[in-house]
């Protein structure tokens, strides 16, 4: 599995942990994505993560992958074409 796998395919459903301060801590399940945010869904509460700026370990398939937001700064349908 490679970081460009998960950088194409959904990541509404996937659990996060958000690694960069003053975000880091926050975990939970990706509920919502649009080109600049996630929405994590954490002890029953939602919070709004901005990419920018932000690392991201998604766990995709039994593995932990760190992905940087700034690289997936697109709408989640145009993220399959624009990503490398």
């Amino acid at each position: 599995m490679n970081k460009s796998d998960i950088m194409r395919s959904e990541l509404i459903g996937l659990d996060v942990l958000v690694l960069s301060a003053p975000f880091s801590g926050i975990s939970g399940r990706v509920v919502d994505e649009t080109k600049n945010t996630f929405t994590i869904e954490s002890a029953g509460t939602e919070r709004m993560v901005p990419k920018s700026g932000n690392e991201f370990r998604f766990t995709y398939h039994n593995e932990q992958i760190d992905i940087e937001g700034s690289k997936i700064l697109h709408r989640p349908e145009n993220r399959m074409k624009k990503v490398r």
